[in-house]
């Protein structure tokens, strides 16, 4: 409400940060931040948001910066009465601004949960940093990770590193630079493979082992370690961890179902998928969500399957490289071979040094059988050797 477009992200920051404490709540079903943002900015019939995203309460509220001063307001309803069930204001200084996260969090628990242990809500209030200018550069970089572009993805990295710099334990900004690397990678953006692939690496290392209570950096930095390192037992490991510490954290059940499909566990990557598109149904990456399940059902040999999600996948990224390799090696094998040919020639458009020859380092594929089978379906729809 400052009326500086330039803070927005520092609202998005606070924002996120709530849900995010929220969420680490066992007890409660807290849907993603790229969900909860889409109604970000407009009126909205807070029945209509519960009958979208499945919820029975619904938080709004918003974030006031001048000069050194920051209030919080908000108000929790119940969604499907639209009764008023709490509501408060927060005043402090910017450095106090983790113990208003804090104080907003555990009202808002106190009002809906009276009954979850003590000890949860004292875990929920686990600062990020203790540096206000590296987390500055953190919310800055996470605002430009949401607009999925090159730029901006490149400008992420940037602000990342620029966290790490004033920061250099800041374990959640290891993670997400790491996850920059993957972005180019899956997007085709790379433009040195093995310098890109080394700082991937030890980027996802520092991030698993500074963050070993931080879901964000365990659920990136794993993830990554099976990228970049091949380490697909300890990256499922260090997922898995991230779930325990927050087990509603959409971005970290999307990263477990491309995990479990590289180790050959296709049904649970299946589940997994679908659980993080539950909890984030209006994500603007929806469409990594819905490869990662088209992926699954092509390894499982259910081609038809796999061609739709591909397809729901390219409705929404019509741009996106994943969605049309696993389109046109599904089609390939499914017999539908005009289909998987112009999949293919999308394909090299977007990825033009695509070859099967350097296939494996598009997915860290554990079972040698499932690589032959991709480079099989992919050279059935025309791509060169």
């Amino acid at each position: 409400m400052s009326g500086d477009p330039e803070q927005e992200y520092f609202a998005d920051g606070i924002v996120e940060e709530i849900i995010t404490a929220l969420s680490r709540f066992q007890n409660l079903f807290v849907i993603a931040r790229n969900s909860s943002f889409t109604y970000r900015g407009r009126a909205v019939d807070v029945k209509q948001v519960s009958r979208e995203l499945g919820v029975r309460y619904v938080l709004e509220g918003s974030v006031r910066k001048a000069a050194n001063r920051v209030r919080i307001t908000g108000q929790l309803i119940d969604a499907t009465t639209g009764a008023h069930l709490w509501a408060d204001r927060f005043d402090g200084t910017l450095e106090d601004v983790f113990d208003l996260q804090d104080k907003v969090t555990v009202s808002v628990v106190s009002a809906i949960a009276p009954k979850l242990e003590r000890v949860e809500i004292e875990r929920a209030k686990r600062k990020p940093t203790e540096s206000l200018d590296a987390y500055d550069y953190f919310l800055r970089g996470m605002a430009n990770v949401h607009q999925w572009t090159r730029a901006a993805n490149d400008e992420a990295l940037r602000l990342f590193y620029k966290a790490i710099e004033l920061d250099p334990v800041f374990a959640s900004a290891y993670g997400m630079a790491a996850w920059c690397y993957i972005w180019r990678k899956l997007n085709g953006w790379v433009i040195d493979r093995a310098q890109e692939t080394s700082e991937g690496a030890r980027l996802a290392r520092r991030a698993v082992e500074l963050g070993k209570d931080d879901a964000v950096a365990l659920s990136r930095g794993g993830h990554a370690l099976a990228w970049f390192v091949r380490d697909l037992d300890n990256g499922a490991a260090f997922v898995d961890r991230a779930l325990v510490l927050n087990p509603n954290l959409a971005a970290a059940w999307n990263l477990s179902g491309w995990l479990r499909a590289y180790r050959g566990e296709l049904d649970l990557a299946i589940e997994h998928h679908a659980r993080a598109m539950r909890l984030s149904p209006l994500d603007p990456i929806l469409y990594n969500m819905q490869v990662g399940t088209a992926f699954a059902h092509f390894l499982a040999s259910r081609y038809d399957e796999a061609c739709a999600w591909a397809n729901k996948a390219l409705n929404e990224q019509p741009n996106y490289p994943a969605a049309n390799r696993i389109l046109a090696a599904s089609n390939a094998f499914a017999g539908h071979l005009s289909e998987a040919q112009e999949a293919m020639a999308r394909l090299r458009e977007l990825d033009p040094s695509l070859r099967v020859s350097n296939l494996n380092e598009v997915f860290p594929l554990r079972r040698a059988d499932d690589l032959a089978k991709f480079a099989e379906g992919l050279r059935k729809a025309g791509l060169p050797d």
